[in-house]
């Protein structure tokens, strides 16, 4: 296995014991792809759920220009319920983990066919 397996197996195991939720692993592949070498940097394979600034980046950057919704307040809504669900105190909050679990709240898997 490569790298990017360890890590998807990873993000898996975070999925499953710390946001409650067995992973779909094909998605899970699909989204962790999709965020491409920013996976192997450690700063931008993690999400600062603390960070206003961050957190509209991925609210930008993901929910609008990626999953091609409107921007409004229920997409912030759902960020901070995703951060929740992973753990304010989680110190590592990785970047695939928090997109897929977004991408499954919105049900747009249909953008990774």
């Amino acid at each position: 296995m490569g790298k990017r397996d360890d890590l998807i197996l990873q993000y898996a195991e975070d999925l499953r014991t710390k946001c409650g939720m067995e992973p779909d692993m094909d998605l899970l592949r699909k989204v962790t792809i999709g965020c491409g070498p920013s996976i192997y940097d450690a700063d931008a394979a993690t999400v600062a759920g603390s960070q206003p600034k961050e957190l509209e980046t991925v609210k930008n950057n993901f929910l609008v220009k990626k999953l091609g919704l409107s921007d409004g307040p229920e997409l912030m809504d759902a960020i901070n319920q995703v951060i929740e669900t992973y753990g304010k105190s989680e110190r590592n909050k990785y970047r695939p983990v928090v997109y897929y679990m977004l991408t499954k709240h919105f049900g747009r898997e249909s953008i990774y066919g």
